[in-house]
């Protein structure tokens, strides 16, 4: 019809309805919004990470506000593969958006595990594995600060699967590009940049951490600065797309993004004070590019103007 607008992109081989997806962590299984979101209008989500055994989490408090943002040390719990495919999975086959696994270990072999398990399942559009989590006693942060580490587990990984794989990299490395080829060449399929920041908050009057860690990860529109700048650096790093991830709460934030080069984006701490912000922000991208008369969303991926020196 006249004035429609074409919201659809192309993440490697996956086509989604738009570019709008809720990140792991954030969106629990999925079905948990489903009287809130209509989760069919959504790009996408990605649910909670996955584990090959089921993990309590970390103690409270798990989350605490910061200023434009927000500390959280859930510890990733979860339910474990194997009940994630027996209690939540046939519920969300009922859906015709993309479902995205959020995969993660504390050894190559776990990674690998999980997969193993997923591949045997329907109702997958792909995998996202977490290289790249701040906010637990040990593992993940390892493997997505070292290229030859993220090179190991991304190849095992990319064996073991037949689905589409997305790399989920950490901002807490000092060269993002050399995270991301390394991904590349090891044979993800996307790279989502990126994951929380680590960070600390104090109780000065206890004089004890705000929450049950140490240390957790710092999210929110307070880092979305910096990691528009991660996202425009990984996109130039590589030739596989990249998914923006960090301080989305408008459709602004969202079209920074795609300016940079991401080719879609991810929700994450907006939906915890409105669960349904994504759905929101897809009536707002479509308002937008109507607006603009821009008749297809992908027309804005990578089109910064950089004025020559």
């Amino acid at each position: 019809m006249p004035g429609a607008v074409d919201l659809s992109v192309e993440v490697g081989a996956l086509r989604l309805s738009n570019p709008i997806l809720a990140a792991s962590g954030t969106f629990g299984y999925g079905v948990e919004f489903s009287h809130l979101v209509d989760l069919n209008g959504l790009g996408g989500f990605v649910v909670k990470g996955l584990s090959l055994e089921p993990m309590a989490g970390a103690p409270a408090p798990r989350l605490c506000e910061t200023p434009s943002g927000m500390l959280n040390a859930v510890g990733l719990q979860n339910v474990g593969v194997r009940a994630f495919v027996a209690e939540k999975l046939p519920s969300l086959r009922e859906y015709s958006t993309a479902v995205i696994a959020n995969v993660f270990g504390y050894t190559v072999e776990e990674y690998t595990g999980v997969i193993r398990i997923l591949e045997e399942a329907e109702g997958l559009a792909g995998y996202e594995l977490n290289i790249s989590c701040p906010n637990t006693a040990h593992g993940g942060i390892q493997f997505g600060s070292d290229p030859q580490l993220a090179s190991d587990v991304v190849a095992a990984a990319r064996k073991a699967s037949r689905r589409p794989l997305w790399v989920k990299l950490s901002p807490n490395v000092t060269d993002i590009g050399a995270i991301a080829r390394a991904a590349e060449e090891a044979g993800a399929d996307a790279l989502t940049v990126a994951n929380t920041y680590q960070a600390m908050s104090v109780d000065v009057q206890t004089q004890k951490s705000r929450i049950g860690r140490v240390t957790g990860g710092l999210s929110g529109p307070a880092i979305k600065p910096i990691t528009v700048r991660l996202a425009y650096e990984a996109a130039r790093a590589v030739k596989i797309p990249i998914i923006g991830l960090g301080g989305i709460e408008k459709v602004e934030d969202v079209l920074e993004y795609l300016i940079v080069g991401a080719r879609a984006v991810q929700i994450g701490t907006a939906n915890f004070s409105r669960p349904d912000a994504c759905q929101k922000i897809v009536d707002q991208l479509e308002r937008y590019c109507r607006d603009a008369k821009i008749n297809s969303i992908s027309k804005l991926v990578g089109s910064l103007q950089v004025d020559s020196a």
